[in-house]
C-alpha cells in the first residue's frame, strides 16, 4: 500500500508543479483552474468507473442499473447548477441571446447521425472518448489506439464537414428550450424527463447481489480502503461530476474532451494538406471547437491533469494494469477512435461536451445526442450478440456429410 501511494503521489506532484508553472500568472490562469478541474474529474472517473458505454452496456447486456442511473445523476445535478449561473447571468431567456460559452448546437439529421457513428465507435472500441482518456491513466493498451484513432476521424470529419454543412447544419435550428419554455418550464420538464428515465431504468433493471467487504481491520484502514480503492457508488459519481461541470463551467469553460484532441487533428492535416481551405461556419458554433493556430489551450490542460489524476487514482487503488496490446485491441481501438472522431467532430462534441454539458445547458441537441448515440450502441451490443449465436450455433451443428449419388 505504501509502495503505491509513493507512485500516486508522483501523478498528484506533478499536477501541483503544472498548476503552480501555469499559475504564476495571470496569463495562465485558466490553464491552472483547467489542470485542477480536469484532476478533479479524473479522480472521480477513474474511481466511480463513470463512462457511457460501460454504464449502458451494463444496462443492456445486463440489466445493471446503476450506471445508468449515475449518468441521470450528473444530469440533474448540472441542470440545477447551470439554472443557478443562468438565472444570474442571463435572468430572462426570451431576448434570443444564448448563455456564454454553453454547448448549444445545431440540431437535426446530422446531428443524430454523427452521434449513431459516435455510438458504434464506443461498443466497437470499449468505451468514450473521456473513458479512454482514464483509462490511459490506467494503463489499458487500447486506449492509446483509439485515442490515435480519434485524430483520425475528426480529419476525416474536417473533410465531410462542407458537403455536411451546406446538406442540412447550415439550416438546422439550434434550439435552447429555456428560451421557449422559460427557466421554470424547462427545470420542470427536464428534472421530470430524467425522473421518468430513472423510473424506467429501475423498473427494468435488476441489481447484482451486493459484495460484502471482506476483512475488516481497523476504522481507519477501512476507510482508506473505501475512499481509495473500492470503487465508489455509482451515483455519487454521477453527482461529482455534475458538480464539477458547473465548477467548469463557471470558472473556465464547458467539460468537453475533444477540443484538445480535434486540434491536434486540424494541426495534423493543415500540415500535411489534407485540411480543407474553408470550413464553413464551423467556428462559429459553441461546443467543443478546434483551433489550428494554438495548441497549449485550457481544454489541453484539462487533459493533462484528467489522465495524471486517473494514473494517480489508479496507481493507489493497485488498479494500474499495463499490458502489450494484442492486434485485436489495436484493430478495435483504431477502427472505433475513427468512428468517435468523426462522430465527434460532426457533432461538435461528444458524451462529455454535446450530451452532458449540452443537456445540462438546455440543449435540445444534448437529448438528440443521448438518444441516438445510446441507439448506436444498443444496436451495435444487438448485432455482436447475434452474430455470436450464430457462430456458436454453426460450431455446435455436425458438418454435412458427403453421400454418393
Amino acid at each position: 500500500m505504501i509502495y503505491r501511494l509513493s507512485f500516486g503521489a508522483l501523478a498528484f506532484a506533478a499536477i501541483v508543479a503544472l498548476a503552480v508553472y501555469f499559475g504564476r500568472d495571470t496569463e495562465g490562469s485558466n490553464l491552472l483552474q483547467s489542470i485542477v478541474l480536469g484532476a478533479l474529474l479524473g479522480s472521480v472517473l477513474q474511481r466511480s468507473r463513470f463512462c457511457f458505454h460501460c454504464h449502458w452496456r451494463d444496462f443492456i447486456a445486463e440489466r445493471d442499473p446503476r450506471g445508468f442511473a449515475a449518468i441521470l445523476a450528473a444530469l440533474a445535478t448540472g441542470t440545477v447548477g447551470y439554472l443557478v449561473l443562468f438565472g444570474a447571468w442571463l435572468p430572462d431567456p426570451s431576448t434570443g441571446r444564448l448563455p456564454p460559452n454553453a454547448h448549444i448546437g445545431p440540431t437535426g439529421p446530422v446531428l443524430a447521425a454523427a452521434a449513431f457513428v459516435f455510438g458504434i465507435g464506443m461498443a466497437v472500441s470499449g468505451s468514450c472518448v473521456s473513458g479512454h482518456l482514464y483509462r490511459l491513466g490506467e494503463g489499458s493498451p487500447t486506449a492509446p489506439f483509439a485515442l490515435a484513432g480519434v485524430v483520425g476521424g475528426f480529419v476525416l470529419g474536417f473533410n465531410t464537414w462542407n458537403d455536411l454543412y451546406v446538406f442540412s447544419i447550415a439550416t438546422a435550428p439550434t434550439l435552447w428550450l429555456p428560451a421557449h419554455l422559460g427557466y421554470t418550464g424547462w427545470v420542470i420538464l427536464q428534472l421530470g424527463v430524467i425522473a421518468a428515465l430513472a423510473a424506467i431504468v429501475a423498473a427494468l433493471g435488476r441489481l447484482p447481489k451486493s459484495a460484502t467487504a471482506d476483512g475488516y481491520d481497523g476504522p481507519l484502514r477501512y476507510a482508506l480502503r473505501r475512499i481509495f480503492v473500492d470503487r465508489w457508488p455509482a451515483t455519487l459519481g454521477g453527482a461529482a461530476v455534475g458538480v464539477i461541470a458547473t465548477i467548469a463551467y463557471f470558472q473556465v469553460q464547458p467539460l468537453g474532451v475533444t477540443s484538445a484532441l480535434g486540434s491536434v487533428a486540424r494541426s495534423l492535416a493543415g500540415t500535411v494538406d489534407l485540411l480543407p481551405d474553408t470550413l464553413h461556419g464551423l467556428d462559429g458554433f459553441a461546443g467543443c471547437r478546434t483551433t489550428a493556430a494554438r495548441l497549449l489551450t485550457p481544454n489541453a490542460a484539462f487533459i493533462v491533469g484528467l489522465v495524471l489524476a486517473s494514473f494517480g487514482s489508479a496507481v493507489v487503488a493497485g488498479q494500474f494494469r499495463s499490458a502489450r496490446p494484442t492486434l485485436v485491441q489495436i484493430f478495435r481501438g483504431l477502427s472505433g477512435g475513427v468512428l468517435l472522431g468523426w462522430g465527434a467532430m460532426t457533432a461538435i462534441g461528444c458524451t462529455i461536451g454535446t450530451l452532458l454539458s449540452g443537456t445540462m445547458a438546455g440543449a435540445a441537441s444534448g437529448w438528440i445526442f443521448f438518444a441516438a448515440s445510446f441507439a448506436g450502441v444498443y444496436a451495435s451490443l444487438r448485432l455482436s450478440e447475434a452474430a455470436r449465436a450464430v457462430a456458436a450455433r454453426r460450431a455446435a451443428s455436425p458438418p454435412e456429410r458427403m453421400t454418393n449419388p
